[in-house]
């Protein structure tokens, strides 16, 4: 029989030395192997467990449930969110209002590449947008994450080496494979009509799009935020407010404080 995973996160609400010990030794017992573990913010402690039926799952619980010591707060198949979780001892926190919103501080950047490298694995089309401030590290994430998996990335329009505005693509450029890069304010702002037919040639491929600056993309698109699977938003701390007040002068010259190196 194929043993299946399990992610099991309890609250620990008595620190007693050998908690640790008592918990692993019951999951021996009951033959339920622990493959990840790893403390999990505010004194939460999650487990990556694997079992072969769920039956044993059923009789752990009960068992846990007696303990006063800890508190169960999730036993479950794992998610994405449980694993990163395990792997790196915080949660990523998404938008109360809009939960395909998931939001990342700038020290978060390790979190981010994981989280965004296991969305591009995944086959099929997925839009992502990504918002942030200037020099926040949006694009190198991006760039970091496919590398991860193992991406082919193609820059359609960006300004993370030079100016980048695609017309055109050559074939072995067409694959649903490659994750493609489009920022939102660059094709606005300074392509042609041949540069938005290429876009929207790739928004019908069946491959990964990133789109930076989502909201001023889908302001000069026939698209909406609707049709983003996912959101990301990058700052440089929790306060920080994602802003456009540049982007919307009309003259963007290299004096008005955004340049062609900004974004």
């Amino acid at each position: 029989m194929e043993k299946k995973e399990w992610y099991l996160e309890y609250e620990i609400q008595y620190n007693r030395p050998g908690l640790l010990g008592d918990i692993s030794s019951l999951l021996g017992m009951m033959s339920i192997n622990i493959v990840t573990i790893n403390g999990v913010e505010n004194s939460h402690r999650g487990m990556l467990l694997l079992c072969n039926d769920e039956e044993q799952i059923t009789r752990l619980k009960s068992i846990l449930n007696t303990m006063d010591t800890i508190k169960v707060t999730k036993l479950r198949k794992p998610k994405l969110r449980d694993r990163l979780a395990v792997r790196h001892g915080r949660y990523i926190h998404s938008d109360v209002d809009d939960r395909k919103t998931f939001r990342f501080n700038r020290e978060d950047l390790g979190l981010l590449v994981d989280f965004m490298a296991e969305l591009f694995m995944k086959e099929g089309h997925k839009l992502v947008g990504i918002r942030g401030m200037p020099r926040v590290g949006k694009t190198e994430s991006v760039v970091a994450a496919s590398v991860c998996a193992n991406k082919r990335w193609l820059f359609v329009s960006s300004t993370l080496l030079k100016q980048t505005v695609r017309n055109q693509l050559i074939e072995e450029e067409y694959s649903e494979d490659n994750l493609y890069i489009i920022d939102g304010i660059v094709s606005a702002r300074r392509a042609t009509e041949k540069h938005w037919q290429l876009v929207r040639e790739i928004m019908r491929l069946p491959a990964t799009k990133v789109i930076e600056h989502p909201d001023i993309f889908v302001q000069e698109t026939e698209y909406k935020m609707d049709d983003f699977d996912y959101i990301i938003e990058l700052r440089n701390n929790e306060d920080e407010e994602i802003t456009y007040e540049t982007v919307e002068k009309p003259d963007m010259s290299m004096n008005d404080g955004f340049s062609m190196f900004d974004f």
